[in-house]
């Protein structure tokens, strides 16, 4: 029997159990049995597996949803983590990431700002509100990060920046000349369900899903994600709906990246 976190977050008013099955449909063919057992404090999703397979079964989430490293002991400079934008607005001058490491405490991954300018705005001296904001920096906001400092227990954080996976997509996105409307905490039948029922199925190219309650929706060239944040917003009344806006970032950053 094998215990491990998923680098999955569940929050607001949905449970752990409620993708029990979608983990599971990642495992058909195994013999194993999957059981989603709870979450962490901050609401990291834990599974319980046991079988013949449990090993593979393992290997196959981690390609999919990720594992969560857990361990502090696990974090390497240089290594490269994913996580979830954690108590943003809480700060002015770094920007917190949650990567899933609890044991035998908490320890965040910490991006400083002069980072992100030197990063997403060509060291022009935006401030971390004016980021947020163009970035879609939300709390439970996936991004993927760089340790680039050593731990600091006493304070429970490693200094980090973006990776460049991370540099990248954002690059791909702010070039594309299309919006997106970034949606977090609905689950992707709901993200559809709301195009639909608000009739804007003509707008959209596609969802991006970017976890199992967060997901990028392009536009069609033309459609202002902005415009849609309300007509959406009133079908997922407990998501966070933020646009994601190349003109806006061209306009404050210049020729991006």
């Amino acid at each position: 029997m094998l215990m491990a976190t998923l680098l999955q977050k569940v929050y607001g008013s949905f449970a752990p159990k409620v993708f029990e099955p979608l983990f599971r449909s990642l495992c058909r063919g195994l013999r194993v049995r999957l059981e989603v057992v709870g979450k962490t404090d901050r609401g990291w999703i834990k599974i319980e597996v046991s079988g013949e397979d449990e090993s593979a079964a393992l290997n196959l989430l981690e390609r999919d949803m990720g594992l969560a490293p857990t361990f502090i002991d696990k974090l390497k400079k240089i290594s490269f983590v994913r996580g979830r934008i954690f108590s943003s607005g809480e700060s002015e001058d770094e920007l917190h990431v949650d990567i899933g490491v609890f044991s035998p405490q908490t320890c965040d991954a910490v991006i400083p700002l002069e980072s992100l300018q030197a990063q997403l705005a060509d060291g022009k001296k935006l401030s971390l509100p004016q980021l947020t904001e163009l970035f879609c920096f939300r709390d439970n906001m996936p991004v993927s990060v760089k340790v680039v400092g050593d731990i600091d227990i006493e304070g429970k954080r490693v200094k980090a920046e973006l990776s460049e996976a991370h540099r990248s997509q954002i690059t791909r996105w702010a070039r594309s000349n299309l919006d997106r409307l970034i949606v977090l905490g609905a689950p992707l039948a709901k993200v559809e369900h709301a195009i639909t029922a608000s009739k804007h199925a003509r707008d959209i190219i596609r969802i991006e899903p970017l976890g199992l309650l967060e997901h990028a929706v392009l536009c069609k060239l033309g459609t202002d994600a902005m415009g849609l944040v309300p007509r959406l917003g009133s079908f997922l009344p407990d998501a966070t709906l933020k646009s994601f806006s190349s003109r806006k970032i061209r306009g404050l950053v210049g020729s991006f990246m």
